[in-house]
């Protein structure tokens, strides 16, 4: 007997589901996102739903804290960033989702990932939904990866992915280049829509717990960002990755959204070359790279990207504004970080610039979240407001509080470490911070509140002369 299908109407965009159809959903805002889609009655795993269901389940044994873990170690794929990002390596058993842009490299660094791991002797199997073996092939003869042991196919209908994937010895990784081409005929939906998308990716994830084998599926993202299908795809794989880069620049970065099995506050750093995705192990040389030495309203700041210290430059341009509301524009940091340290520099610092246009950028095209990030910034800010130069061999870190005084940041050690091997010798530092281990040939000047901050740039006086307009 044929199984009894049901529409329902789907917002493309969250997943939300409605029983008619409606112009806009009300669960994300969306205009036009929701498509009618006939689902068939199923049940738990896409099993056909019986007319009488059992009364009452099964028992299972329940375990401890303290036994003993049999899981396998992790298996690295020789890739150093990427086993970084992803906590070490590959958990056996694990369901990765990695998300970009279109043409930021996803493919091109999962395909490296995997001739690596196959030359290891581990059976690696690569899906394509997008492209035909001989355009995969193209690619790899453009990487140098064709002697690499690698099984492609070109296959879009999980049910026979899985079949596939269950003959011979079990592989090690599977990649599924990507999850929104996948479709199950348990689902009566056309591809890419959200009911496939779920499913596909539930029978997945079901043969990568049963079998062990490491799964990596690639997903599209909207125009704001986000990973396209439902979010409930996130909650259900065990790490969710955001590869992310500009047009703009050559390198890409990796960065952990969600990690079960490791931190979410690694990066992994990569360039873009002609041979594919290169390692970067020393980013700070990468973003320091090309700086202007002599040119006020840049400070180098010391960060940190979860255990990784990160050193930064800090752009700010701060001209006089003919409009009546100045223009605040940031790119690489937060808007309202940026209001906050302004509103600090006038109230405790006298220095105004609410009739100053205020441009804020972080060299390289890097995006910073953490505070530490304020005493840089409110150091380029004063330094193209008063035109002198901070010192090129300089650092900042520090996190400037309401009151105007400069809050200790965690891992100054690191920092001051990072700063040190690339040949800077002072650090302008919260006070606290001289208690941290100093390093030889690194000076620290310590600094209580904002106001002696500017003060020191301000008696400094050394830079180029602004130039004033004719209405100064």
């Amino acid at each position: 007997m044929a199984r009894a299908a049901q529409s329902t109407f789907v917002c493309q965009s969250c997943g939300a589901t409605y029983g008619r159809w409606q112009g806009k959903c009300e669960s994300c805002g969306g205009w036009n996102t929701i498509a009618e889609e006939s689902v068939a009655a199923t049940g738990v795993g896409g099993a056909p739903v019986k007319s009488s269901s059992r009364s009452k389940g099964r028992t299972f044994a329940l375990a401890g804290l303290d036994g003993v873990n049999d899981q396998a170690p992790r298996t690295e794929t020789q890739v150093g960033e990427l086993d970084r990002v992803f906590g070490g390596g590959l958990v056996k058993g694990s369901v990765i989702l990695i998300g970009g842009d279109p043409g930021i490299g996803k493919s091109t660094l999962l395909i490296q990932a995997s001739a690596r791991l196959a030359r290891m002797g581990h059976r690696v199997v690569y899906i394509s939904g997008e492209e035909a073996v001989g355009q995969v092939r193209l690619r790899a003869d453009r990487l140098g990866l064709t002697a690499s042991p690698v099984e492609l196919a070109a296959e879009t209908n999980v049910e026979d992915i899985v079949a596939t994937l269950s003959e011979g010895p079990v592989p090690r990784l599977v990649v599924i280049d990507s999850i929104q081409t996948m479709w199950t005929d348990k689902v009566e939906s056309a591809p890419g829509t959200v009911s496939q998308v779920r499913s596909a990716a539930q029978v997945l994830i079901r043969f990568a717990k049963k079998s062990g084998a490491a799964v990596i599926l690639v997903g599209h993202v909207t125009k704001d960002g986000q990973i396209a299908g439902p979010r409930v795809v996130e909650h259900m794989v065990d790490a969710v990755m955001s590869f992310e880069g500009e047009g703009g620049h050559h390198f890409r970065i990796l960065r952990a959204v969600k990690n079960r099995f490791g931190p979410t506050d690694e990066i992994g750093v990569f360039e873009m070359t002609g041979k594919g995705l290169r390692e970067v192990p020393n980013p700070s040389e990468l973003f320091l790279a090309g700086r202007d030495l002599g040119a006020p309203g840049t400070a180098v700041f010391a960060g940190m990207e979860g255990t990784r210290p990160v050193l930064v430059e800090i752009q700010a341009l701060v001209a006089p504004s003919t409009l009546g509301t100045p223009r605040r524009a940031v790119v690489g940091w937060d808007p309202a970080r940026l209001s906050m340290v302004l509103a600090v520099l006038d109230a405790h610092c006298g220095v105004r610039l609410g009739s100053h246009d205020v441009y804020l950028n972080v060299a390289g095209g890097l995006r910073i979240a953490e505070p530490a990030a304020d005493l840089a910034v409110a150091a380029a800010l004063v330094s193209s407001l008063t035109g002198a130069v901070l010192p090129a061999d300089s650092v900042y870190f520090g996190e400037v509080s309401l009151s105007g005084a400069v809050r200790p940041v965690a891992q100054a050690a690191a920092r001051l470490k990072e700063a040190k091997k690339l040949g800077f010798t002072k650090a302008v530092v919260p006070d606290v911070a001289r208690g941290e281990p100093s390093e030889p040939g690194l000076a620290t000047q310590a600094v209580t509140g904002l106001s002696t901050l500017v003060a020191d740039i301000a008696a400094s006086g050394v830079g180029r002369p602004r130039t004033k307009s004719s209405d100064d």
